[in-house]
């Protein structure tokens, strides 16, 4: 039986995640620690051959992906860049510091829009989970798992809600399930895909 090996990395720490801040589609980078992070993460993959790597459109998931192949010493594999992968865009919230917004709103409101299915944060851009999936799930379908499902070991270096939606696909979980699960900052969770593009394993690397 034929297998490829899925890695999904959520981002180092950002400069925005150190303050707090609803971070969405600004395009911040990551802080010493979050390149810290990403240089452990690289030595966690040691003895992954990849053959290719995807990342967002923003540059904090592809620092962390140039950190996690100079690690690798696989910097000459193909990568491609896609705002489908892109975090969840927050909308009005964007820029504010998520206490002072609780302050503002109340936290069972922000408790709402930061954790619930299918409510989007206000404004025009704003988008729920639910959105999130609708737009990264069927790039993943028709251009990352195609190539797991072929045999072939792909890195994605993505965001915390594209990469759930990943995972709330690959793990077949509900809506109430998703909603729970938080994805830390570079800790790889790796998935062993058959030809049919069934999860046969997962796992994360004991940290190191």
């Amino acid at each position: 039986m034929t297998t490829g090996k899925l890695v999904l990395v959520r981002h180092g720490q950002s400069q925005w995640n150190l303050e707090n801040r609803f971070t969405g589609w600004v395009d911040v980078s990551i802080t010493p620690l979050g390149a810290t992070e990403a240089h452990r993460a690289g030595k966690e993959l040691k003895g992954i051959r990849f053959d290719c790597a995807f990342t967002s459109d923003l540059k904090r998931a592809q620092e962390t992906l140039d950190i996690l192949l100079e690690e690798l010493g696989q910097k000459n594999i193909p990568i491609y860049k896609d705002k489908a992968l892109n975090e969840r865009h927050y909308g009005d919230l964007q820029g504010l510091n998520k206490a002072e917004t609780a302050k503002i709103y109340g936290d069972a409101q922000v408790h709402i829009w930061r954790r619930s299915f299918d409510v989007k944060p206000p404004g025009k851009d704003g988008e729920s989970l639910k959105d999130t999936a609708a737009r990264t799930l069927p790039y993943f379908d028709a251009q990352i798992m195609p190539k797991a499902k072929a045999g072939q070991n792909v890195l994605v270096s993505a965001h915390g809600n594209s990469l759930r939606a990943i995972v709330m696909e690959l793990d077949k979980l509900s809506p109430e399930e998703i909603m729970k699960l938080n994805i830390d900052t570079c800790r790889p969770i790796i998935y062993e895909i058959d030809e049919a593009g069934k999860v046969v394993s997962k796992t994360a690397p004991v940290p190191a």
